[in-house]
């Protein structure tokens, strides 16, 4: 069995794995390290140009586009490997960047999980919307990270840096540990995709594990390659998955109270989605709503016990602080983390 196995779950993503893989096979290419590309059904040359140009990548054909949670759940039963890194087709690798990582998943029992400082691709010595330094929620769910909150982006100056522990790793470059993958099922494939790496890695919290976000290793994402911010479809996936990853994870004596609360700033965002003109995205929180009522009467509550630690989930609104305190760096928020 090998050690780590580098999974890219890819489709039709051939001007990505043309820019991005050289940077990966570069850095990346030791005896216990093995890159799979596991394709989601593509109708692109995707799989022939690696097939071509990389014959050393391993390929996983799928039948049909599973999404990002189905793809990679179909993948990786077919992958024996200690440790997972589940990489976008869109980031580029950097030299080093996966010693800091497994070695810090082979020194501590309790970490699960792990991801690297995630720059711009476009603007390097930016973070990137999707990860930053280390992700976080508030505790209405909303997820921010080191490095950015909201659509408030700041550029890095190293002020970060350093090792800690973390509420969840980026799916955009996220190293777990095989066994824990498997052992929790894997992501949830009701999600599809957005937001199914915080819902894995909250169930990892919830069973007694660690996420850590290790700044010695860096690497650059390019970003919105399947579904751009402005797809009233990426709207309706992030609202309906933000509701059930709450209703998943929530302690039973906070889940009523945080998902009521939820729902009224949900609709407080239609609002302005309504006030701007963006009827579709609108109508896409509506019908995320009327999918997460129907995810509540088709599958069993889940019994989340009470006396979980939630230590690095920030206990204040992050919307009142972004939007009303004009606060805009996660180093100016109050009780940091």
């Amino acid at each position: 069995m090998i050690k780590t196995a580098i999974v890219i779950l890819n489709w039709n993503t051939r001007n990505h794995l043309e820019t991005f893989l050289p940077s990966l096979v570069k850095y990346s290419t030791f005896p216990d390290v093995s890159i799979v590309l596991a394709d989601n059904a593509s109708t692109d040359d995707s799989v022939a140009f690696v097939q071509n140009n990389y014959p050393q990548i391993q390929i996983i054909q799928l039948a049909l586009n599973f999404g990002f949670a189905g793809g990679y759940n179909n993948a990786l039963v077919q992958v024996e490997a200690t440790y997972y890194v589940i990489l976008n087709s869109d980031v580029e690798v950097t030299e080093n960047w996966l010693n800091p990582l497994i070695s810090l998943l082979d020194q501590n029992e309790e970490i699960a999980a792990c991801m690297p400082k995630l720059l711009s691709y476009r603007q390097r010595n930016s973070f990137e919307y999707a990860g930053g330094a280390g992700g976080y929620i508030d505790k209405f769910g909303y997820p921010f990270c080191k490095g950015r909150i909201f659509d408030s982006i700041e550029e890095d100056r190293g002020q970060y840096d350093g090792i800690y522990e973390v509420f969840w790793a980026t799916g955009a470059c996220m190293f777990v540990k095989a066994s824990v993958f498997h052992q929790l099922g894997g992501f949830d494939t009701f999600f599809f995709a957005h937001q199914e790496e915080i819902d894995l890695c909250w169930r990892m919290k919830n069973n007694g594990y660690k996420i850590f976000c290790n700044t010695q290793s860096v690497v650059y994402h390019l970003g919105g390659g399947t579904l751009p911010k402005t797809n009233p479809r990426k709207t309706y996936l992030n609202f309906r998955n933000n509701l059930i990853l709450l209703y998943k994870n929530l302690p039973n004596s906070k889940r009523s109270y945080v998902l009521l609360l939820k729902l009224i700033l949900d609709g407080v965002a239609g609002l302005k989605f309504l006030a701007s003109g963006k009827f579709k995205d609108c109508l896409a929180i509506i019908k995320a709503h009327f999918s997460f009522y129907n995810y509540i009467i088709n599958h069993k509550k889940t019994l989340v016990s009470n006396k979980m630690l939630l230590n690095t989930m920030y206990n204040k609104s992050i919307v009142v602080e972004h939007f009303v305190r004009k606060i805009n760096t996660y180093d100016q928020l109050p009780d940091k983390l």
